[in-house]
């Protein structure tokens, strides 16, 4: 058996993988206090489930697997450690310098923002590295150990170290570790070359200084969730989701934790991509991932079945705030989820989320002492989700309350009733879930109409049908793993790591011999790594580099055959940068010569399970009605079907409501609906006329 569980902001969602491939699935709310007792709960509610004492469930389990915004929300909040920046002497303006760029350039209202860590903690040492790792400047000892004696006065929690072209030589960096250990012994150090080893000074430090700083934070986090697992009664080894789309050796997480960031969001993709192999195995297109939970709707994509990444995670607005400057799968977030909040501005406007209104008190018909009414209290509402049944029953809606909160946050204030005022609420969050979808799609030459979306999360029922349709998309699935999808994702994750090397060449003259050695050295370091992790494991390594035109300011990811290029052919690399250039950019320079600024290496460990087979039970009698308030027709009795209750391949014509323990699916009218083979809701937003 292996567990994976997703604490997100509003509910912490559990996937059960039985050694038979079956996959249950399980949701608590989430503890913000505590959070590793969320994940105690959800635990408990499988126990219950299958009969068992949480101990007994434990002890047969062989894998447990974590994903968490803990570092995130850290981050947001400002709750990480207070941080000291090293750099070399003269450049202590990396992080208040920025890479420039403004969302709007000629509105200087908006303040520069400032720097992740202040200048009053950045603190320079003379040494100095060259392009190619000579020593440029030897680093002046005397001056380093005084800056350190300096840095015990200020109360300092952990150190990012960022020298000058450290990625080409690390020693300087390496010396000044030695030297905080003996002098600042317990404050963890996170070094530049070994966290992010890019080019690009700002995104490389930036990454440092949030390592550093989530390492105090994450290191309790994550001791206090093992001590909990161990006294709960679970023995064996604990992985935790990366931002990378794949997952980590708890240990290596504490040392590195910002590949924590965004984990749980990346994971919805890596789910998505195993539903869509399972329904449609001859895919080459596009996929539109939307993932929407109590707190936001998180939006990704897969291309020709892969995942794509990206260096630019901004920690809030982008340019108002800091990027990670990580690789991680590119995942946009926008604040409209189940628990977002409705309210009407002093200019008579409803407005909807970003603020959320959490796990506690949560929505008004939590009945736990909220007070505003959000979009699970809409949908409640307009009868798209039964008050007895939320969670399977787990937790009765109060609709008085949320009828209450409506009336007086939305209705009164637009003169609306109560129907037309809800269903308002559902319209606003459906925009923004669509301009989000749209900065993912569109702008990076997507068409979301030629694309397969997939629907997950708890609350991405209420208005699935309603995004697909105006996006024009003509094939919506709604997994039956959809309610944790990122859960879900995480039984699909694979424990991988990735390795980078700092190293310019350029195909007009291309040292093979160099590259050789390079790649034999990447393919060194996976290997040992899957010794380390996994002996015995056959891992799938593959090879990237980041390359570009000559005179470009930005490099694409292309991946590589290391064999032929070690072998002296570049052939096969150029033809994939030109045709990965032509796909990205509409054109290509088949003339042109490449230059290639980084190499990485990437190892993935298969997972040992079999296919999953997703399976939810569902407390839900095979057919009752339901008034649901339909703007055409006003309130109308449509039908409400269990999921696991549909007829496989059989083709039905909304309106209806599809149930499940964990989620509630709205079919809109002029939908047609059936439930496949592999047990997901496929659905033609478009009606019978197009082909599913």
């Amino acid at each position: 058996m292996r567990l994976a569980t997703d604490t997100g902001g509003t509910f912490t969602d559990l996937a059960v993988e039985e050694s038979s491939g079956d996959v249950r699935l399980f949701k608590a709310p989430t503890t913000p206090d505590n959070p590793a007792r969320g994940v105690i709960d959800v635990l408990g509610k499988a126990a219950e489930s299958f009969d068992c004492s949480l101990a007994a469930l434990l002890a047969n389990t062989k894998s447990f697997v974590h994903g968490t915004t803990h570092a995130l929300n850290a981050l947001v909040t400002g709750n990480t450690a207070r941080t000291a920046l090293i750099v070399t002497k003269g450049h202590p303006d990396i992080l208040t310098l920025r890479e420039g760029g403004r969302s709007d350039p000629f509105d200087f209202s908006i303040a520069y923002p400032r720097p992740f860590i202040p200048r009053s903690l950045t603190f320079e040492i003379a040494e100095r590295i060259g392009p190619t790792g000579d020593i440029v400047g030897p680093l002046d000892l005397d001056h380093a150990r005084a800056t350190i004696k300096e840095l015990s006065g200020r109360d300092v929690e952990a150190v990012a170290v960022c020298f000058l072209w450290s990625v080409a030589n690390g020693s300087h960096e390496c010396a000044v570790e030695s030297m905080l250990a003996e002098q600042l012994p317990g404050i963890p150090v996170s070094l530049s070359h070994r966290v992010n080893p890019i080019l690009r000074e700002y995104r490389r430090a930036v990454a440092t200084a949030i390592d550093a700083s989530l390492k105090p934070v994450m290191s309790t986090y994550l001791g206090d969730l093992e001590s909990a697992l161990i006294e709960a009664g679970y023995h064996g080894p604990i992985h935790v989701l990366t931002s990378q789309g794949a997952m980590t050796d708890i240990g290596e997480m504490v040392s590195t934790p910002i590949l924590s960031v965004n984990s749980g969001p990346s994971m919805a993709p890596v789910g998505a991509r195993a539903v869509i192999a399972t329904e449609y195995p001859d895919q080459e297109g596009d996929t539109v991932i939307f993932d929407t939970g109590g707190t936001t709707c998180d939006v990704s994509l897969i291309r020709s079945g892969r995942i794509p990444r990206t260096q630019e995670c901004w920690l809030g607005s982008p340019f108002r705030s800091d990027m990670t400057g990580f690789p991680s799968v590119d995942v946009r977030s926008v604040g409209s989820g189940g628990g977002s909040i409705a309210s009407v501005d002093g200019g008579g406007v409803l407005r909807v989320g970003p603020q959320s209104a959490g796990a506690i008190p949560g929505p008004a018909c939590y009945g736990l002492g909220g007070e505003n009414v959000t979009v699970t209290d809409a949908a409640l509402l307009l009868g798209y989700i039964d008050p007895a049944n939320f969670l399977g029953g787990a937790r009765a809606l109060d609709i008085a309350a949320a009828t209450t909160a409506l009336e007086e946050k939305v209705a009164r204030p637009l003169g609306l009733d109560n129907d037309a005022a809800a269903f308002a609420i559902l319209e606003v969050a459906t925009e923004h879930m669509v301009q989000a979808i749209n900065d993912i799609t569109t702008k990076q030459g997507i068409d979301p109409s030629k694309a397969i979306c997939v629907g997950g999360g708890g609350a991405a029922g209420l208005n699935a049908g309603a995004i697909a349709r105006r996006l024009g998309c003509r094939r919506l699935v709604l997994p039956m793993a959809g309610a944790a999808l990122s859960a879900f994702g995480a039984i699909e994750a694979r424990v991988s790591k990735e390795f980078r090397r700092v190293w310019r060449a350029h195909t007009r003259n291309f040292d093979q011999a160099t590259a050789s050695v390079l790649l034999a050295d990447l393919k060194g370091a996976c290997i040992s790594f899957v010794d380390k992790a996994s002996p015995g494991a056959k891992p799938d390594i593959s090879f990237n580099v980041q390359a570009r035109y000559p005179n470009q300011i930005w490099e694409i990811d292309v991946e590589i055959d290391a064999d032929s290029i070690s072998s002296g052919s570049i052939d096969q690399f150029k033809s994939a940068f030109h045709e990965e250039h032509e796909r990205l950019f509409a054109y290509c320079e088949p003339e042109s010569h490449i230059e290639i600024l980084s190499w990485s290496a990437l190892a993935e460990i298969p997972n040992d399970h079999a296919d999953s087979d997703t399976s939810l039970a569902s407390s839900q009698p095979q057919m009752q009605r339901r008034s649901v308030f339909i703007p055409e027709s006003g309130r109308t009795l449509i039908p409400v079907l269990a999921m696991t209750a549909l007829p496989p391949q059989e083709t039905i014509e909304g309106p209806a409501i599809v149930e499940t323990d964990l989620t509630s699916i709205y079919i809109e009218p002029g939908t047609s609906y059936f439930r496949s083979a592999a047990g997901n809701l496929v659905v033609s937003p478009f009606g019978l006329q197009d082909t599913v």
